[in-house]
Parts: structure tokens; sequence; C-alpha cells
């Protein structure tokens, strides 16, 4: 069972501190999903969700021509989660500074890129698996 989750819901917070890549979707110009493996890091206090990125990178192309509906899922097992948001790219050094240090605390020191910018997500829906917490779970449609 699966369902809603709760950006409060300390089991779903852990999962996301958790080192575990991620994978991003993002929407080319003809709508069709571009989907590539990131580390992502998640803000529960600002709600927001950061991904780090080269600056000529696809998916912040498809970010910046207007594709700002993106979704984060990460797998552990039987556990997951998909965080759906609306994505801004931000370059500014602040942005940046705090984007590397919250991936060097999930993941590992970020090696230098002058061309890195942020992904920074708004989150507008938290799903996820029963073991972390869905709330209003329902079972998976029967397949025919």
């Amino acid at each position: 069972m699966s369902g809603r989750l709760s950006i409060s819901s300390p089991a779903l917070q852990e999962f996301w501190v958790e080192r575990h890549l991620c994978t991003l979707t993002t929407l080319r110009a003809d709508g069709s999903p571009h989907v590539v493996p990131v580390g992502a890091t998640l803000d529960a206090d600002a709600g927001l969700l950061r991904v780090t990125a080269s600056r000529g990178s696809a998916k912040v192309r498809h970010v910046l021509a207007g594709g700002d509906r993106v979704a984060i899922c990460q797998v552990d097992g039987a556990r997951w989660s998909t965080v759906e948001g609306r994505a801004a790219v931000r370059d500014d050094l602040e942005s940046v500074a705090e984007a590397e240090r919250r991936y060097a605390e999930r993941y590992r020191r970020p090696r230098p890129n002058p061309e890195r910018v942020v992904i920074e997500v708004t989150i507008t829906r938290v799903l996820g698996s029963a073991g972390l917490g869905a709330i209003g779970s329902s079972p998976a449609p029967e397949r025919s």
C-alpha cells in the first residue's frame, strides 16, 4: 500500500537523509519524460528539495525552458518516496553553497564545478510507501 506522506513525518525525513541515489524526471519540450540519476537533498523545514547540476545539462535546460514540473524518486527495497514540485534554477553563490553543503552531508563533498547551479524544487506533493507512514493509502489497482 502506498499514498501521500506528510513532509513532517520522521520516517520520511530519515529516509531522505540515508545515502540513496534518486531519479529526477523533467519534461522535454515535446512533453516526454527525461529521467536521470541524481543526488538530492530534502529541506523539510523550507519545503524544498535541491539537486545540483551543471548549467548546460539537459535537466537544467528543461526547467529553464518552462518545464518546471518535476518529480524526484528514491527507492530502497520496499521503501520508496516520490517528491513532486515546481523547479527553479538558482545560480547565486548563496544558493549553490547551501546545496553543496547539504549534498556533502548526505553523499560526499562535490567535485569542483564552476558551472554548478541548483535545481530548487518547491514541494507540492510527497508520495511513498506505507513503511514511511503513507496516509490515505490504497491498494494498487488489479491488472487484467
